[in-house]
């Protein structure tokens, strides 16, 4: 199955397997403090085959695993077998229960492996320095960026097939992991105007379209402005003139 991606136009996930192990992959290696660039500098994997990997994209040959195991210091087919995931057994009774079965068996690995990854990044968290170093927003934005891809991959699969406790916890792992670092962030020097306005919004109870309403923009523009997205100079201003307003620091 293909799963259309909405945070990154030309991405798609081919299957749950995949996204199990590109998103642990992706954890692992930041809980070692290891860069994209320094993985292709010493030859594992280019930089563009390593980011389809991690979103789920593409599969790395036998060789590059065994090469990104060792790095991840990770024993011999740890990512196959996080591809693989929990094998399933019983048989089902119709086509019908065969789809349900194989969506809820899809939305499962999903699910943990979100949840894995959500779990891995706890190390990197603990290891901000403190908000006033001047290198915390740049940390602290990378691991909002790696959680807000999590939050794709697991809001993609509600809408695709069977909606599941184990894909709801997911999602709530890693809400709560954002907004618990997103107010975090919004008080340090140099927060990002996205995170100041989720704060904001967060401290007055303000739901997206509320915000939307009484900055005078569009919802889209606080959806994009809290995901670091781009939005026109004047919704800029609109939204900074309300925070202003809303004196929630």
């Amino acid at each position: 199955m293909t799963i259309p991606a909405e945070a990154d136009d030309d991405a798609t996930i081919v299957d749950p397997g995949m996204a199990r192990a590109g998103a642990a992959a992706a954890a692992r290696r930041r809980e070692l403090d290891i860069s994209q660039r320094s993985l292709a500098a010493d030859g594992i994997i280019n930089a563009g085959a390593l980011i389809a990997f991690e979103k789920g994209r593409s599969w790395p040959r036998d060789k590059t695993r065994a090469k990104l195991e060792e790095v991840l210091r990770w024993p011999p087919g740890t990512i196959n077998r996080l591809r693989a995931g929990a094998p399933t057994a019983e048989p089902e009774p119709t086509a019908v229960g065969r789809r349900d079965a194989a969506a809820g068996d899809e939305g499962s690995l999903i699910a943990e492996a979100v949840v894995a990854a959500a779990n891995a990044l706890g190390s990197t968290v603990d290891a901000l320095p403190p908000v006033d170093d001047p290198d915390f927003i740049a940390r602290v934005s990378a691991i909002l960026a790696d959680l807000r891809q999590l939050e794709a991959v697991a809001a993609r699969a509600t809408r695709i097939g069977r909606v599941t406790p184990a894909l709801i916890r997911a999602l709530s792992t890693v809400r709560r992991r954002m907004d618990e670092l997103t107010m975090r962030a919004a008080v340090a020097k140099g927060a990002t105007l996205g995170q100041r306005l989720y704060a904001a919004r967060r401290t007055a109870n303000l739901t997206i379209d509320e915000t939307a309403q009484a900055a005078g923009v569009e919802e889209d523009v606080i959806v994009r402005l809290e995901s670091e997205q781009t939005v026109p100079e004047t919704a800029v201003a609109a939204v900074e003139a309300l925070i202003g307003q809303l004196d929630w620091s």
